[in-house]
């Protein structure tokens, strides 16, 4: 049986709404001095830092936190649970943006911007750079995932002819959706294998390509989770405590498996014995594994994990934890050596404000005038 999906309909401009708007517009300035004036005249990177907020958050956090299209696309398609069918199109909405922002903010990072074609010209083409392979890959998966979506964009729109044709082929988008994160993200962890020692030991490791990869499979079912909890209460929806149960049954494997590996890679490498020594990092390698953890415990309990407090505390927790891991991996953790210090200005922290606002100002819109939510939740 097709699913049905339906606009959530009412009004738009709400005073949220306009609060992200300003958000947006003081990001709006920044971006025209970051283009005009030079990446210097808004952000603290340095040759130290060349990597700060921008990419951390936008990029390596963003995309796992858009990874919910990805995620779902693998229980749905790969290990045919149908039943999950009906969150696929929310799932893919907030992939859509998070990673088209993931994009955008790239241009924003580059120096010579003018020059970003480069990258896609076969003559400068470095088959052998991990960079590359993660840029091809995540300006291919933007396309995909417009392309997944555009179903609900096509019934908007009532183009029954287009929409009857991408249904026709939109199987091999799946397939090439499903493919493209699972190596970029890996690649992710590669850069900082890379890096080599200027990651801190207890982030640094041969396993860090794995460990991401369940990272973001992890926090795309866990922002599955929180964006249907976020809907079902700002738009006056029935929750979805069944279904979300469901998939934050998954949630705790796939941590418990991160788990195991983390702390038996430290173990077999020599290196817990860097949890006892003075500093913030230990600290921050505890903080990641309590969430983890917590969320675990939680999620674990088929009593507990029904109730929906219960599911958007968890969640959060998976989350936050992954969120922090990878803060701690590429930038926290991150020393390049003696003399290089990095803060965010204002101006990186307004931008990257301004386009999380702009993400919720998308997703409102498309949920309230696209088919995007089930009719049937």
């Amino acid at each position: 049986m097709t699913e049905v999906y339906r606009p959530v309909g009412g009004k738009l401009l709400t005073r949220h709404f306009y609060f992200m708007g300003v958000l947006a517009l003081i990001a709006g300035y920044f971006l025209v001095r970051r283009f005009v004036f030079g990446i210097g005249a808004v952000s603290n990177l340095s040759d130290g830092f060349p990597w700060g907020l921008w990419i951390t958050y936008d990029v390596v956090v963003g995309t796992a936190l858009a990874c919910g299209g990805y995620a779902m696309a693998i229980l749905v398609y790969v290990f045919h649970r149908g039943q999950f069918h009906p969150m696929i199109r929310a799932a893919l909405l907030t992939s859509v943006f998070g990673y088209t922002l993931a994009g955008v903010s790239i241009v924003v990072d580059v120096g010579r911007y003018w020059q970003i074609y480069n990258v896609f010209r076969p003559g400068y083409l470095n088959l052998n750079s991990v960079m590359i392979e993660v840029a091809l890959c995540v300006t291919s998966y933007v396309i995909v995932l417009w392309i997944e979506f555009s179903p609900a964009i096509l019934e908007a729109m009532k183009a029954n002819r287009l929409l009857r044709l991408m249904r026709h082929i939109l199987f091999f988008f799946i397939g090439v959706g499903i493919l493209l994160p699972t190596m970029h993200q890996s690649s992710l962890g590669s850069l900082l294998i890379i890096a080599g020692y200027k990651v801190h030991p207890l982030w640094q490791s041969n396993l860090i390509p794995l460990l991401f990869l369940i990272t973001a499979v992890a926090m795309g079912y866990g922002m599955v989770v929180f964006e249907s909890l976020y809907a079902s209460v700002q738009l006056g929806r029935r929750l979805e405590t069944t279904m979300l149960a469901r998939v934050g049954a998954i949630i705790p494997w796939l941590l418990i498996a991160w788990l195991v590996l983390r702390i038996g890679d430290l173990a077999f490498a020599g290196k817990l014995g860097l949890l006892l020594q003075p500093g913030v990092e230990p600290l921050l390698f505890a903080a990641e594994v309590a969430l983890f953890v917590y969320a675990s415990v939680i999620l674990l309990d088929p009593h507990r994990r029904v109730r929906p407090n219960a599911l958007f505390w968890s969640a959060l927790a998976v989350v936050l934890g992954g969120a922090l891991y990878r803060f701690d991996a590429f930038l926290i953790a991150y020393n390049p050596g003696p003399g290089w210090h990095y803060f965010p200005a204002v101006g990186e922290l307004m931008i990257t404000l301004g386009f999380f606002a702009i993400g919720i100002m998308a997703y409102l819109f498309f949920v309230k005038k696209t088919p995007v939510l089930s009719a049937n939740p």
